[in-house]
């Protein structure tokens, strides 16, 4: 096809604002005209033509360059190859209407071949679209991927485009991120000093009321309390991006993820910790609990379960307590995957809580699905219980909700796992035990089960972790009278022989104070008369 690589000069004439073309008498200048090119495309559908043109260009040289850049995108399909011919030719004639620089050709080369769109304006915005769309996974994941991506992701980084994306855009997001949190923090000061101030000022008096109003107006102006995007979420969102930007790649619409490279606040996890009496004490005094996981010993597990031995759910406490399910699992738990026959329960099913709303849904990943072992004294409890829910089954009669789950409202239906914790919490409160979550009771059965000397990797399976690190990772802690023994088996497999002066002294006087005590006995004997 045509094509070319021309001299023009822009000069135009004052009287008739024409160009002069090669009638402008600085021509023939050396820097005067710039370079024009001009190729022809393959035409349209309807036969009317279309060409790549552009100019400005300072040298022929320069012209010419870009002359065979277009010609080998064109030659990027074949002549058989109608279906790309077109492809390339409407690329080529939307970038010389836009005057957007010239794509590179390998890359246009992998995009033909690849099936994509050759001109790459995908924006993040829209690729965050499609790929939300195209998820598959429960309501409750849906939504959170949801919330990252139209808090934080659309907003920051949305209208870039996709292919150009850079790990640079990604650190600035993270920044303005903190930065707004750093933002909010002190808004909220100077709402909280205002609502402060507010209380101090008396209500009777013209003066006082004045002040009020006043004061509630400026409150109300205040943004409202915020919640800051903490170290966890950041983790989220970056999470949420990395899988939307891998996808991505596997579609060959981008090669590189960014979101894999950018670097981050890490996030430590809080470790459980056990109540031992000087923590209780301590928390007795401040109110305060040493780490947001905490675990109860088996005395304080004893004394919980005592206490809520007439519960109508005291079942499920137990079996958590002792067995670890989760809280969405025990309340999911169906009568036809617990066989008390041969002691054991299938977890295959759970009740999962998006906002408000309850969902069944499967274990969220292959390990959750799992077999889980019970001792005799649980099979009782789950025995009685089975025993009350039939007799409630008859009171209730016609109006009883056959939903077939283990744990259930009087009626039958579904336990709300929102309104259960809200009750577990209610009974340690009640009870007087030091505060832990209906999650941790879960922590305590792994404590106890390591303190008893099970295998890790049986308690692993027990919980559903997909591997035996995640037990070990949350549960270096253990119950103090087991560290203490594990210390004392330590110690006992060196042998010293030296010993400090101390030691010694202390050596010497136990021995003398021993043979003291035997020579007094001894005399005593001598002494004691004959009958």
């Amino acid at each position: 096809m045509k094509g070319s690589a021309y001299r023009r000069c822009s000069c135009r004439d004052p009287k008739s604002g024409k160009e002069l073309g090669t009638s402008c008498p600085k021509r023939n200048s050396r820097n005067h005209c710039t370079y024009s090119i001009r190729q022809e495309l393959p035409p349209r559908e309807d036969g009317s033509r279309r060409s790549f043109a552009r100019g400005g260009y300072d040298s022929r040289k320069a012209a010419q360059a870009d002359l065979d850049h277009v010609r080998a995108l064109l030659g990027l399909a074949k002549s058989d190859d109608p279906e790309g011919i077109e492809l390339l030719a409407a690329m080529l004639a939307e970038v010389s209407s836009e005057k957007v620089p010239l794509p590179q050709v390998e890359e246009t080369r992998r995009r033909l071949n690849a099936g994509q769109d050759l001109i790459g304006s995908l924006t993040v915005s829209e690729w965050l679209d499609q790929w939300l769309a195209g998820k598959r996974i429960r309501k409750s994941g849906l939504n959170r991927y949801e919330t990252d991506i139209r808090m934080h992701l659309k907003p920051r980084i949305g209208s870039r485009r996709l292919d150009r994306l850079r790990v640079s855009h990604l650190s600035e997001m993270f920044t303005d991120i903190r930065d707004a949190n750093a933002q909010i923090l002190e808004q909220n000061a100077q709402r909280r000093t205002a609502i402060d101030e507010l209380a101090a000022v008396p209500w009777k008096g013209t003066d006082n009321r004045a002040r009020r109003k006043a004061m509630k107006a400026a409150i109300d102006a205040m943004p409202p309390f915020r919640r800051i995007t903490g170290p966890s979420t950041r983790q989220h969102i970056k999470a949420t991006l990395r899988a939307a930007l891998n996808d991505a790649i596997g579609q060959q619409i981008i090669t590189f993820n960014p979101a894999a490279h950018v670097e981050i606040d890490s996030v430590r996890k809080p470790k459980a910790l056990v109540w031992t009496d000087e923590r209780v004490a301590k928390w007795q005094q401040t109110g305060e609990k040493p780490s947001p996981v905490m675990v109860w010993t088996p005395e304080q597990t004893g004394a919980f379960l005592d206490f809520v031995a007439t519960d109508r759910l005291y079942a499920m406490w137990h079996l958590i307590a002792f067995r670890g399910l989760r809280r969405g699992e025990a309340c999911g738990q169906p009568w036809s995957e617990t066989n008390l026959d041969i002691h054991s329960l299938t977890v295959s099913s759970q009740l999962v809580q998006d906002g408000w709303e309850v969902e069944t849904s499967e274990p969220k990943t292959d390990s959750g699905f799992r077999v889980v072992a019970l001792d005799d004294d649980t099979v009782e409890v789950l025995e009685r219980h089975r025993k009350q829910q039939d007799a409630d089954r008859e009171e209730w009669a016609t109006a009883w909700v056959d939903t077939g789950l283990v744990f259930t409202q009087a009626d039958g239906s579904w336990l709300h796992p929102g309104k259960v914790t809200d009750l577990f919490e209610r009974l340690v409160a009640a009870s007087g035990l030091p505060p832990i979550r209906l999650h941790d009771l879960r922590h305590g059965a792994a404590t106890l089960m390591l303190a008893a000397g099970i295998d890790v990797k049986i308690v692993s399976d027990t919980l559903g972790h997909s591997d035996t690190r995640i037990t070990r990772d949350i549960y270096q802690s253990v119950l103090p009278h087991v560290g203490k023994s594990a210390a004392e088996a330590t110690a006992k497999l060196v042998p010293l022989q030296r010993r400090t002066e101390a030691e010694q002294a202390a050596r010497k006087a136990a021995k003398a104070a021993k043979k003291a005590k035997a020579m007094s006995k001894k005399k005593g004997k001598a002494k004691r008369p004959k009958k």
